[in-house]
C-alpha cells in the first residue's frame, strides 16, 4: 500500500542542513587545492608518498582522512537526514547541523597533521549527533511498519 508523506515547513531546515553540508565540502575541497599547491602534491597523485615528499604526512591528512572521510560518510549522512527528516524535522535539522559543525573540526583538526586532534570535538560531537540521526530514521521506518491502514 502506498504511503502519501506530507512535507512540514520544518523540513525546510533538514533541505537547508543539507545546503550547509555541501557548502563545507566545497570549502574543503578548496583547502585540499591549496594544500596541493603548498606541499607540491600535483594531480593525477592521490596521496602523498613520504618517500619522495617531506610534507606527505600533512598533506594526507587534509586530503586523504579530513576530506575523503568527510566524502566516505556523506551517502550515509544525506540518507539519514532526508529519511529521519521526514517523521522528526526539527530534531533532525539540528542533529544534522551539529554533524555539519563536527565535519568542521574533524578537518580541522585532522588539517593540522596529528590526526588525535580529530577527537577533540569532530568525533565526539559527530557520533553523537550520528547516533540521534539513526534514532530518527528509525522512528521513520518503524512508524511506517506499524501505521494503520484504511
Amino acid at each position: 500500500m502506498a504511503v502519501s508523506i506530507e512535507l512540514t515547513k520544518e523540513y525546510g531546515y533538514v533541505v537547508l542542513v543539507l545546503v550547509a553540508y555541501a557548502f563545507l565540502n566545497f570549502w574543503m575541497s578548496f583547502q585540499v587545492a591549496k594544500a596541493r599547491r603548498k606541499y607540491k602534491v600535483f594531480y593525477p597523485t592521490m596521496y602523498a608518498i613520504e618517500s619522495e615528499n617531506k610534507d606527505a604526512k600533512l598533506f594526507n591528512c587534509i586530503q586523504q582522512r579530513g576530506h575523503q572521510n568527510s566524502l566516505e560518510v556523506m551517502p550515509l549522512f544525506f540518507a539519514m537526514l532526508l529519511l529521519g527528516g521526514l517523521r522528526h524535522p526539527a530534531v533532525t535539522a539540528v542533529l544534522g547541523a551539529l554533524c555539519t559543525v563536527a565535519r568542521f573540526f574533524y578537518f580541522t583538526g585532522y588539517a593540522t597533521g596529528d590526526p588525535r586532534n580529530r577527537m577533540k570535538i569532530g568525533v565526539r560531537l559527530s557520533s553523537l549527533a550520528g547516533v540521534g540521526l539513526i534514532g530518527c530514521t528509525a522512528s521513520f521506518g518503524i512508524s511506517l511498519l506499524v501505521r494503520e491502514t484504511a
